[in-house]
């Protein structure tokens, strides 16, 4: 029996309100709880303080009651306030799952941005297809919180992953697609976890997870000078001792005021390090209780769940997240622990701390002693976690979308020509209400997709469902079709063209660059033994009509000849006609159906569109049909 996704996320958001309300009920009893035991506390201060005569020993065991009272209210009320807090992000995230099922992007969380340092190739084909942005494929994909999981996101729908890789991703991703509890406890990790104070980082905005990394893969610094280990013990020791010695007039108070200044030489010295290094662990990912909490879910499967893992790509995963016999998600505890300890320096009364203590050298020991052990181990916990959380999304996508489908991913060394063949193929940001499936078929090579048809008629949707699509598919993610046969195969696209006044560039002279890149892709792709997939949308728009199928006739030979394949879009009817564009096309059009005024009040004619794909090249245009349409037909007063 088929699950329906929204139902199930009403539920679950009908469960999980309730669950809040009622904490946050208990709180606010609590919050009175605490009111009385703190104005009780005051009541029996106050007459401590003001009694006449000597205070009766019950008003101190009173008092002492009140304050551990109060403290255990506090700590109980924290851990409400927690639950609390963690059941209203489930609410928000079983309301997400509603807003991506009807595609109300504004519902969704911030758009994710494309990746920095993309070439202008990949940021041409990632604006093409809407990868990333207000709508597009990364946030309808955006359950990933961490900076690991956005960035192997990315990284998955910009670089199509080989057909061994891909069906691997498969298996993992049909078997998380299964577990919506482990996904959303994984998605409720990334969120932040327990409500805790968050560290200190000097104005840092973002991680710079390659600092940490190299420090975390370097050699320590402390444990290599156990001189320096042992100074930093003693002197402590020496200044307690001291002064305690002063204070019952055993030695001068003035040589009390010796050791803490050697302290201070000692802190000195070494400032410029200590400083150095930890500017380099504070560059790490500023939730590490989150990444620990999501770590747990990939381990175990969470909350003590004994069921392993099926899928080859989820196992090894799972064994990755061991060091020193010690579970990742122990490790990362840890190490949040020591960075909070080492975020003490930022405290106003840190120097004081320091002078009688020597504070830092002691936190960078603890924190060494875990880079030691575990930090050449954390790359691959925090990539195994990045992993997890990208094959969580396109999981998620599987289980909201129970009628699309994984796609047969051809091993492209068989001999056999590269085809791509769609059933009920559809635009993946498209809601089910809205979206209307075609039948595809792109290639073999030697022959390319022409699709005509009037403007609106569905033309540039069809390109970039193909787009899309493939990318979903060669990422290891389901695919908007009921059947798809994909080969390995490169991208190229020329859809959303801009000119640009700052650089001189002209529109047509865009457009030109734009196939250059294609172009050389197809060579480039051919010369790797590999196929290209060109999206052509209108091309050349930007020139006229005879010179436009002259360099279109160009342009496609020169694909043809690269054994490339792909899909070309024009409403130009004649562009099909020409004889060197005929013999290696094949036709589809989209048609529009014009409506007459019905004399029912209706003064002009209206037209519709049914969004289905015909064999043949289109018969109609509408150009002067919208002019109508939109009252710019009538003649000058």
């Amino acid at each position: 029996m088929t699950v329906d996704p929204a139902a199930v996320y009403r539920r679950r958001a009908e469960r999980f309100a309730a669950d809040r309300d009622a904490r946050g009920r208990r709180s606010r009893a609590l919050s009175w709880a605490r009111l009385a035991v703190a104005l009780a506390a005051l009541f029996v201060l106050l007459t401590i303080l003001f009694e006449a005569s000597a205070p009766r020993g019950w008003t101190f065991a009173a008092l002492a009651a009140a304050v551990a009272g109060f403290a255990v209210l506090a700590v109980i009320h924290a851990r409400v306030i927690d639950e609390e807090r963690r059941l209203g992000e489930r609410v928000a995230m079983q309301q997400e799952g509603l807003a991506r099922l009807e595609r109300r992007w504004s519902d969704l969380p911030p758009a994710p941005e494309p990746p920095a340092g993309l070439d202008e190739p990949a940021a041409a084909l990632a604006r093409d297809l809407g990868l990333f942005g207000p709508v597009s494929l990364a946030r309808l994909l955006s359950t990933p919180r961490t900076p690991a999981g956005r960035a192997t996101l990315a990284r998955w729908l910009l670089a199509p992953a080989p057909p061994a890789e891909v069906r691997l991703r498969q298996a993992a991703v049909a078997e998380l697609a299964t577990e919506l509890e482990l996904r959303q406890r994984l998605e409720l990790a990334g969120r932040g976890g327990p409500a805790r104070r968050q560290p200190r980082r000097s104005g840092r905005d973002r991680d710079d997870l390659d600092a940490f990394l190299a420090w975390a893969e370097g050699e320590p610094w402390l444990l290599h000078r156990p001189a320096l280990v042992w100074t930093s013990r003693l002197l402590p020791l020496v200044t307690v001792g001291i002064g305690a010695a002063a204070l019952v007039a055993a030695v001068p108070g003035s040589l009390a005021a010796v050791v803490p200044l050697a302290a201070l030489v000692v802190t000195w010295v070494h400032r410029r390090r200590l400083d150095a290094l930890f500017a380099a662990v504070a560059a790490g990912p500023v939730e590490l209780a989150a990444y620990a909490a999501a770590l747990d879910a990939l381990e175990g499967r969470g909350s003590g769940e004994a069921a392993a893992w099926r899928s080859p790509k989820l196992t090894a995963l799972a064994a990755a997240l061991t060091s020193d016999g010690e579970p990742a998600s122990r490790w990362m505890r840890r190490l949040a622990r020591r960075v909070e300890s080492a975020d003490a320096r930022h405290g106003s009364f840190h120097v004081f701390v320091q002078v009688l203590t020597l504070w830092d050298f002691h936190t960078l020991w603890l924190l060494e002693r875990w880079q030691a052990t575990a930090g050449r181990t954390v790359r691959r916990w925090l990539e195994a976690l990045g992993e997890l959380e990208a094959l969580s999304a396109l999981a998620t996508l599987a289980w909201d979308q129970p009628g699309w489908s994984f796609p047969e991913v051809l091993p492209g060394d068989d001999g056999a020509p590269p085809v791509l063949d769609a059933r009920d193929l559809g635009h993946p940001l498209l809601a089910d209400g809205t979206r209307v499936g075609n039948d595809v078929t792109v290639g073999p090579p030697g022959s390319f997709l022409l699709v005509t048809g009037s403007n609106m008629s569905g033309k540039s949707t069809l390109l970039r469902a193909l787009g899309v699509n493939v990318t979903l598919g060669q990422a290891g993610g389901p695919v908007c079709a009921a059947a798809l046969t994909l080969p390995p195969l490169a991208l190229g696209t020329s859809i959303l063209v801009e000119d640009s006044l700052a650089d001189g560039v002209s529109f047509f002279y865009a457009e030109l660059l734009r196939l250059k890149q294609v172009v050389d892709l197809a060579d480039r792709t051919r010369a790797e033994g590999r196929t290209l997939l060109y999206l052509l949308d209108e091309v050349l728009r930007g020139t006229n009509s005879r010179e436009r199928r002259v360099a279109v006739a160009r342009v496609l030979a020169h694909l043809l000849d690269a054994a490339a394949i792909g899909a070309v879009s024009t409403h130009d009817l004649e562009l099909g006609a020409a004889p060197e564009i005929a013999a290696a096309a094949r036709a589809v059009h989209f048609r529009e159906t014009i409506v007459p005024p019905s004399g029912d009040g209706a003064e002009r004619a209206s037209m519709t569109f049914d969004y289905r794909l015909r064999p043949g090249p289109a018969t109609t245009t509408n150009a002067l049909a919208l002019l109508a349409a939109v009252g710019l037909d009538e003649p000058p007063a």
